[in-house]
């Protein structure tokens, strides 16, 4: 059963009607689904598990990885607990007062000997083999979960533990806080549980906590994104833009001026553009690892209000959290016998990672920490607005470009939908997951992202069949040049390793723009083999009873498809191709897609014979979307008025390619010049 929000106030939030109680009660919904599964108060937070093979534990599971699920679960459910507890110290969730289980599991947890101790960072160090000090442990995540809840319940929790109790719970925080630590955003669980045990009057190394400070700002790379590991993605927002605003807060203003000046003004620049990222509804674009987490990027918005000098619109704020939370939480498919599944939307194995147990969606619980504002904050009591989408018009599209990390936004106002392409993108060759979560062409916030259906064909990305060698190439990984006359460059890389010479790998030079329901293409071939077959996948189409017809117009061929949505709309997609491509086709998919059972991609084909002939270059398509009964007109199906060459055989081989669209613009595709500017 699905969260239904009762008696919702359109009045304080006229796009969601969502108010502070309805978070309270969402919080309880998930709690109730989770918490039926703790059979008793003794019992650990363990939830049914459907997937045994990709996630923990499994039969490749160390010892103290068994004992992290049970800390995943503890600490992750602790998120939405805490504030529900501050609120309301007495709340009972399936017949077990709270306040009383977080309380005692919490210290079963740090003590040796019980059966739900999670092991101390010393006890399983000094077991592991060595490695130079640096072993890392899934236990460094949840400690941060369980000080962030422990300081939300301070008078409600952490005061009423004996002082016994209290260093128990510190010697073992503080094993971790000082121990090894990945050298990504994992620095900054170290910094919070430094900063709570500071907070509560202990002792730290202060050194320490300045050394993963440092290092957490030359992660940033500006317009409020940090690079993770070398990616960019949600992470930048649920971890960075959570985690350092609340440690400026507890420890930074007062003892770290300077570098919490810094997280100040970069979670400030985020809250510039961030709400961009999010459609008309205030939906979540499925991207980048960890989608399992889903309304989890919501999270940075009510972060901002832990700072000094807070940036973010508080109206608009609520406005974005809401809409995630109910993009997730009524559909009935998110949940496994009460629990979040291990998907975006239902089950959903592809996009899993081995690093999660059935217990890691509820890292969800992040977006919840915005019940910690209490009710008179604004972030309750401003009315709803819906930033950039309230001033644009018909045909609108507001492009934000970001350099720093390498990514595109595209607001479009006819679809409401948000379009984002990425580069900066280096992933292992036969990183199927990596190549999915990142190096698609684009992501659309309406139509997830799909794995490879049979025979390695991908939706929004290019494949290269080579069948005189037997060789299928995947896009890995995607370089970024930058906008230039209101064109977007990129150069993707088919099986890219560094240790093969760059002229060895088959490229493939982007170069694209937005229309009102999506975008242009007008991409250049830099291949070194052939004879091969060039695809290029739509976006999934997820309408199990889909019907598509073919036209065409002069030089250019269309597919139109129409369907039902998993919500039951009509949904409408078009790929149209011109100059450079020989046919389209339509492949039906089953289990490659997030949203639906069944699904429909369209593809554009291409061949070419010979490695030195000059045969046509630019490969020119579109892709458009669109919902409601209304369908598309011929004019935004086949939307170029004209496409003019440099070069008499009009290959585009070299020079610009000035495309003519039917709207009275004109834009130019020159390559030229992008070579210098590709970075990482």
């Amino acid at each position: 059963m699905h969260f239904s929000p009762e008696h919702p106030d359109f009045e304080l939030s006229p796009y969601t009607g969502l108010t502070r109680k309805h978070w309270i009660d969402a919080g309880k919904y998930i709690l109730e689904g989770v918490f039926r599964h703790v059979k008793t108060m003794d019992d650990p937070v363990l939830v049914p598990r459907y997937e045994t093979e990709v996630t923990y534990p499994n039969s490749r599971t160390p010892a103290w990885k068994v004992q992290a699920e049970y800390y995943e679960g503890l600490a992750r459910s602790f998120f939405i607990a805490a504030p529900l507890i501050s609120i309301e110290p007495d709340i009972v969730i399936d017949g077990k007062k709270l306040r009383e289980y977080y309380k005692d599991h919490i210290l079963r947890s740090c003590t040796a000997g019980d059966e739900q101790y999670v092991l101390s960072y010393s006890d399983m160090d000094k077991d592991a083999e060595p490695s130079f000090g640096l072993h890392t442990y899934q236990q460094t995540v949840e400690t941060c979960a369980v000080v962030i809840g422990l300081v939300t319940t301070k008078k409600e929790i952490w005061d009423t533990y004996t002082k016994e109790e209290k260093d128990r719970i510190a010697y073992f925080i503080r094993d971790y806080a000082q121990g090894t630590t990945a050298t990504q955003n994992w620095r900054l669980f170290n910094m919070l549980d430094l900063a709570f045990l500071n907070m509560m009057g202990y002792e730290i190394d202060k050194d320490k906590m300045r050394e993963h400070a440092q290092a957490i700002l030359s992660y940033y790379a500006g317009e409020g994104w940090y690079r993770d590991g070398h990616s960019f993605d949600y992470y930048s927002a649920w971890a960075f833009q959570v985690y350092a605003p609340i440690w400026c807060c507890w420890y930074g203003y007062d003892n770290e001026p300077y570098i919490a000046a810094e997280f100040e003004k970069n979670s400030n620049e985020l809250m510039k553009t961030y709400d961009r990222l999010f459609d008309e509804k205030g939906q979540v674009t499925m991207w980048g690892r960890s989608s399992i987490y889903r309304n989890a990027a919501t999270a940075p918005l009510a972060a901002n209000f832990n700072l000094r000098n807070p940036l973010a619109d508080p109206g608009l704020a609520r406005r974005i959290a809401s809409g995630a939370l109910l993009q997730f939480f009524t559909r009935d498919d998110i949940l496994y016998e009460g629990a979040p599944v291990l998907g975006f939307y239902g089950p959903f194995t592809p996009m899993v990672q081995g690093y999660s147990c059935a217990e890691s969606p509820l890292w969800l619980g992040k977006a919840f920490l915005c019940l910690e504002l209490p009710g008179d904050h604004p972030f309750w009591t401003a009315v709803e607005k819906n930033g950039v989408w309230e001033s644009m018009e018909r045909g609108d599209v507001l492009e934000t470009v970001l350099d720093g990390p390498g990514l595109a936004i595209s607001d479009h106002h006819d679809n409401g939908t948000m379009i984002l392409r990425t580069g900066k993108v280096v992933k292992r060759v036969g990183d199927d997951n990596g190549r999915w979560c990142y190096a698609k062409l684009s992501y659309n916030s309406r139509y997830p992202w799909e794995s490879d259906i049979a025979g390695g064909l991908s939706a929004a990305s290019y494949v290269l069949r080579e069948s005189d060698i037997g060789r299928t190439e995947q896009i890995n990984s995607i370089l970024w040049s930058g906008k230039r006359n209101d064109v977007l460059y990129r150069r993707a890389l088919f099986g890219f390793d560094t240790s093969s010479d760059l002229h060895w790998t088959s490229q493939i030079d982007l170069a694209d723009f937005p229309v009102a329901n999506g975008l242009v293409r007008a991409d250049k071939l830099r291949l070194f083999h052939k004879p091969v077959d060039v695809y290029l996948g739509s976006y999934g189409f997820p309408c199990p009873d889909a019907v598509y017809r073919i036209e065409r117009h002069s030089d250019a061929q269309a597919v139109i498809m129409s369907g039902h949505g998993s919500d039951g709309k009509v949904r409408h997609m078009a790929m149209t191709i011109w100059g450079g491509w020989n046919d389209l086709s339509v492949e039906k998919s089953h289990g490659t897609s997030a949203d639906t059972g069944e699904s429909f991609i369209i593809f554009a084909h291409a061949y070419r014979k010979k490695v030195f002939s000059y045969d046509p270059y630019i490969l020119i398509s579109q892709v458009i979307t669109k919902e409601g009964d209304e369908g598309f007109s011929d004019d935004e199906i086949f939307s170029i008025a004209g496409i003019s060459y440099t070069d008499v055989q009009q290959c585009g081989g070299f020079g610009p390619v000035s495309i003519r669209m039917k709207n009275g613009r004109e834009y130019e595709v020159d390559f030229a010049g992008i070579e210098g500017k590709l970075s990482i």
